[in-house]
């Protein structure tokens, strides 16, 4: 028995000396390392393999692992990865970013479509050749000077067709357009692009001096016209206005005026716009007038500011 434990011990301390220190050597190879160094070793690793692998675990070298690789960053947590990895490539800056573009392209082409549907409307109401709604008048202003449908051109014209004589609707709708006129010329900062006329459609009463003193109960901006029963009935001819007014009237005598009640919207270029009815306020009336400045702007036409 002693001979044998002699024998094992000497073989076992050969193999030590030879062999390579277990500082360097990796944990997965010492056990092999053993079982072929002696029968008896191998024997007793068998025998207490779970006390063996026991204190293989608690040796801190076996849990080290060994890398021949360049040394590297520590990587992000768990909780930057986990976090990155629910958002995905978006964030909350880029879903701003797409909402606010989206909401503008939404918005712009918005106003680009109501800008087309208004040049649309315009241009059917413009007559192939002769206009549908307007045309040449010569008619006199308030200082008994000429006035024609040439000096409405540069600007929006605002033309009401009344008389002094009326009793409610002509009021009310002056008392209208004296709202428009303040409306437009605050939005536009004070630039004279919108001129409001005021057609008569009783020449017999309705003189110059007549005009004058009614328009300025409502606004000095209104531009008074009259003249001729032939130019007055000329105008609205071109304007499709209806009026009742009977041609040879004798001095004092009574009678009715019945016409159509209608706002005429016309472009710089004297051409019909659009129409505006007792249906609406000075508020959407001004929108619409504001709307169509702004259209011609933007298309770079002139337009006359004095």
């Amino acid at each position: 028995m002693s001979s044998t434990f002699r024998i094992a011990s000497g073989l076992l301390g050969r193999a030590t000396r030879n062999a390579t220190p277990i500082e360097s050597t990796p944990s997965n190879r010492i056990l092999p390392l053993l079982r072929a160094t002696s029968p008896s070793c191998r024997a007793y690793s068998q025998l207490s393999r779970p006390r063996c692998s026991q204190s293989l675990q608690s040796v801190p070298f076996a849990r080290n692992t060994f890398s021949t690789t360049a040394f590297r960053s520590r990587a992000k947590t768990m909780g930057q990865l986990r976090q990155r990895n629910s958002t995905g490539p978006f964030s909350w800056k880029a879903a701003l970013l797409f909402v606010l573009t989206g909401a503008g392209m939404l918005i712009y082409f918005r106003v680009e479509k109501e800008r087309l549907e208004r040049k649309r409307i315009a241009e059917l109401s413009k007559g192939v050749g002769k206009p549908k709604v307007g045309g040449p008048f010569v008619l006199k202003d308030l200082d008994g000077k000429e006035f024609t449908a040439e000096d409405l051109k540069g600007k929006y014209s605002f033309v009401y067709f009344g008389f002094t004589h009326c009793p409610d609707i002509c009021p009310d709708e002056l008392d209208k357009m004296a709202e428009i006129i303040d409306k437009v010329k605050e939005a536009t900062k004070g630039d004279d692009v919108f001129l409001p006329v005021f057609i008569t459609c009783d020449p017999a009463r309705d003189s110059p001096e007549v005009l004058r003193e009614y328009l300025k109960e409502f606004h000095p901006g209104i531009v008074g016209l009259t003249g001729t029963y032939e130019q007055v009935k000329n105008v609205c001819r071109q304007y499709r206005v209806y009026f009742s007014t009977p041609r040879d009237v004798k001095p004092g005598e009574d009678y009715l005026v019945d016409h159509s009640i209608y706002f005429y919207l016309m472009d710089p270029d004297n051409d019909f716009v659009e129409c505006i009815g007792r249906q609406d306020t000075p508020e959407s009336a001004s929108k619409v007038i504001l709307e169509h400045i702004a259209d011609w702007k933007r298309e770079g036409k002139p337009l006359k500011t004095e």
